[in-house]
């Protein structure tokens, strides 16, 4: 009897077939999380009707992040907790009647009209997406609140109870608009 001294050998072509069949069936079969993103839905060409209207100063609430995710409001520096507040209080302006319930005097850091409200909200290209997230859930939250206190004062519901006819009445009673530009 004659022995070998080879080793038998083992034929590796279908181990590639093999690992390319579970690499598909984990793609397929795995949970991918997707990202948090921002509800928001892109405005028409020219969402106010004029875009070459010229808007008051005194409409305009700029919002500044630069590169050292350092947040300021018209020029002052503030914290992201007192983003809300100034927020409601700029857009809410407790004096013109047209806003629905409003009543009192009128503001003369506020704007005009809810309606006549900006944001304008600059970034540097070196604001981190988290501090840009954190900013757009504030300005989201303080209309939020405006909307949700016109709606119960004018409804007597929460938002998430009104039909489709008396949301759109609160958006346009208080409308989301922000402009978003990088700083210069």
């Amino acid at each position: 009897m004659r022995h070998s001294q080879q080793s038998p050998q083992v034929n590796a072509g279908s181990m590639a077939d093999i690992a390319f069949l579970l690499l598909i069936f984990f793609l397929v079969t795995a949970t991918i999380s997707s990202d948090a993103g921002l509800n928001r839905q892109l405005p028409k060409n020219c969402p106010t009707g004029d875009c070459n209207a010229i808007i008051a100063d005194r409409n305009i609430l700029t919002i500044l992040i630069n590169e050292k995710d350092e947040l300021m409001v018209q020029n002052n520096r503030i914290t992201i907790n007192e983003l809300q507040t100034i927020v409601i209080n700029f857009v809410d302006n407790n004096g013109d009647k047209s806003c629905g319930y409003c009543s009192g005097e009128q503001n003369p850091k506020a704007s005009d009209n809810p309606n006549k409200a900006v944001i304008s909200l600059q970034v540097s290209d070196l604001t981190t997406y988290n501090k840009f997230i954190e900013v757009q859930n504030e300005l989201s939250k303080a209309y939020y609140v405006l909307r949700c206190n016109y709606s119960k004062q004018k409804f007597n519901k929460l938002p998430e109870d009104l039909g489709k006819t008396e949301l759109n009445q609160v958006k346009e009673a208080y409308p989301f608009i922000l402009s978003e530009a990088e700083t210069k």
